[in-house]
């Protein structure tokens, strides 16, 4: 008797385990917890931002001592209109590393693990969008999504709560007070729709529109089976500024996805191991994992050479195959977007040909390119395309979502490109400036990175910085100048453009334009842009770039320059004439530009209006020096400066 009670003991013991477990896992994943008591005097959206728990981290660091923490966001629906991809914005203040976020994924493209202590935007994923409680009778999983928070933030001990600054709802519309405390743990804030807010989509309407921004990305699955579906990229580069060139894209797979085939484009590595030791291995036993393209979770994307473009395997994909480069539409709006297609395989459950999720966290880059931040993806209305059969039709998607990138420019990011200043009444040239482009941290010794750029000699403009140094030593001498010790350190720029004002009479001036290019790389279809607060109404002609006067945001004081045909090319730095003396030669393309005064009366050229306020190369802002060149110098330097520009001219006509 003794053995049959302990038998059933210990069975009921394993089950009451077992059983407390299961209780333990569902009520983590699929109950959706009560929301406070705040919550029913809101008629908006209700958010609140409660800290559950956090210990302290190794090592031990009395200055900035490491602590995990554990909160939970919550985001309620209580208005009267469907909630559709909510975003939030959480003001982190304690320098918090976020390891991982349930429900919801970084609005700015980031992967986790990721540091937010400047603050981020969470987006909905995958329940984007928050139903009401008048079409759901309530039902709070429709209505409300948590976002379990797991991070570490530094310095802030027990009894101390690590809350952030503010939290409130980033979508358009809506107005959301400073969040009020509840307690010592939890802040919370009632965001009101904005009375004044004139949206431009009606409530009947069932996706969101389609946004503006400096490049889109289109995410449109063509064909879906059970298993998996095809879906074609579309990268629309709408800046009139903004390029790419070799463009890289990498996003990631949120449900265990895999590229099996692809064409238009190809993945930077090509592997499948992760799918042979991994779940999708076990669950497709019967595919040839050989023929698989890439099972990464955040695969990388690069664009095909246009040899592929007609290949029956990889290519035959319109706008495909151009070496990733996107010009912008100001430029050839033929060659402003880019397209492949790919085929994804899905894991279970989602196995049935309704249930598509798209990836998550977009990025996208290229080479001398400006940094873009991308959205997360937006399900908007099916994209309609041009029936491949030629009839008068369209085919239509089956389902879409879009990604808005714009152009960013990151804290402390450097730029790639610089200008010189020079002048026909000063024989001095203002360098780009020391370390424009950022400086190797192990160069202290032998250059400084603090000195300012010493003027230079026009012929050096067509030497390398390594090679400059003894002739900048020798100008300061001979205009008897004090040098810095040691001299300052190299712009390390791969492209370097010299203005330099040419003319200044009374009906008109002129200006020069040479462009180096001091990287291996080579820039076909290259373009530049200035930026003349003053003068860009009085632009005549370009003579060796085909230049054209461009509006941005209303304002036109912008020019834009491309190579003629033959000049649209500009190489990499080559060996000199004879390597074991020569110096290496720069890349170069050159031009003269003319302006009339008629358009612009009482400019003063020499005193700056013959200067650019910002210079374009590719898209990337170069940096400009903090100098102009004066004009109480005498004017003979006119001379040299004329030999430099006649022996550019030569150099670039023996190169055609």
């Amino acid at each position: 008797m003794a053995f049959y009670l302990n038998c059933n003991t210990h069975f009921f013991f394993k089950f009451s385990l077992l059983f407390s477990l299961l209780s333990f896992s569902f009520s983590q994943s699929d109950v959706v917890e009560a929301p406070s008591p705040a919550a029913d005097s809101c008629n908006g959206i209700f958010l609140s931002y409660a800290y559950s728990s956090g210990t302290k981290l190794k090592p031990t660091d009395p200055t900035h001592q490491p602590y995990r923490f554990e909160s939970v966001l919550t985001v309620l629906n209580n208005g009267d209109e469907e909630l559709k991809s909510w975003k939030v914005s959480v003001e982190f203040q304690n320098d918090e590393f976020l390891v991982s976020a349930s429900n919801a994924v970084l609005a700015d493209g980031t992967s986790l693990p990721a540091n937010v202590g400047n603050g981020t935007v969470f987006a909905g994923f995958p329940m984007s969008d928050l139903k009401t409680a008048i079409e759901t009778a309530g039902d709070l999983t429709q209505m409300q999504v948590q976002v379990k928070l797991l991070g570490t933030q530094f310095g802030v001990a027990a009894p101390d709560v690590p809350l952030p600054k503010n939290i409130q709802l980033a979508n358009d519309g809506f107005i959301c007070p400073k969040a009020s405390m509840q307690g010592k743990n939890e802040m919370q804030v009632c965001c009101r729709k904005d009375p004044k807010f004139k949206a431009n989509v009606t409530i009947d309407e069932e996706f969101l529109p389609r946004q503006s921004g400096d490049l889109t990305i289109m995410y449109d699955v063509t064909r879906t089976y059970d298993s998996n579906y095809w879906a074609q990229v579309t990268i629309s580069n709408h800046n009139p500024l903004g390029r790419l060139d070799n463009w890289k894209l990498s996003f990631d797979w949120m449900r265990d996805e895999f590229i099996y085939t692809m064409k238009g484009a190809y993945p930077y590595v090509v592997d499948s191991s992760d799918c042979i030791f991994g779940t999708q291995g076990q669950h497709y036993r019967d595919l040839d994992f050989a023929n698989v393209l890439n099972c990464e979770r955040r695969p990388t994307i690069i664009d095909l050479p246009p040899t592929k473009a007609n290949d029956t395997t990889l290519g035959l994909i319109p706008n495909c195959c151009r070496n990733g480069t996107i010009l912008p539409p100001s430029m050839d709006p033929s060659k402003s977007s880019s397209v492949f297609q790919m085929q994804v395989f899905k894991m279970p459950p989602d196995l049935n040909r309704s249930e598509l999720s798209p990836p998550q966290n977009w990025k996208i880059n290229g080479s001398l390119n400006p940094d873009y931040k991308c959205g997360p993806p937006v399900r908007v209305s099916p994209s309609q395309f041009p029936d491949p059969s030629g009839l008068p039709s369209n085919t239509t998607a089956v389902a879409s979502w879009q990604v808005v990138c714009n152009i960013t420019h990151p804290k402390g990011a450097s730029p790639k490109c610089c200008v010189s200043f020079s002048s026909y009444y000063n024989d001095s040239v203002v360098p780009c400036r020391t370390c424009a482009c950022g400086c190797p941290s192990n160069t202290a010794r032998t250059c400084s990175t603090t000195a300012p750029a010493v003027l230079l000699p026009p012929e050096a403009l067509l030497f390398p910085f390594e090679n400059r140094t003894a002739m900048a030593q020798a100008w300061a001498d001979l205009k008897h100048r004090t040098v810095p010790n040691p001299m300052p350190c190299g712009d390390n720029c791969g492209v370097s453009i010299n203005w330099h004002v040419l003319t200044d009479y009374s009906r008109g001036w002129s200006a020069r334009i040479t462009i180096f290019n001091w990287d291996e790389t080579a820039f076909p279809d290259w373009f530049a842009a200035v930026q003349m607060d003053e003068v860009t109404r009085g632009f005549q002609k370009m003579y060796s770039f085909n230049g054209s006067a461009l509006e941005l945001n209303g304002v036109n004081n912008t020019i834009i320059m491309q190579g003629l045909p033959g000049l649209n090319y500009i190489v990499g730095e080559t060996d000199g004439a004879n390597p074991k003396k020569d110096p290496r030669v720069p890349g170069k393309q050159q031009t003269v530009v003319s302006f009339t005064k008629k358009n612009t009366p009482g400019i003063n050229v020499a005193a700056g209006d013959g200067f650019p306020s910002k210079v374009f190369f590719n898209g990337e802002e170069c940096a400009l020096p903090s100098v102009l060149p004066t004009n109480n110098s005498n004017r003979e330097g006119s001379t040299t400066i004329l030999s430099i520009f006649l022996a550019v001219f030569v150099f670039i006509m023996l190169h055609q």
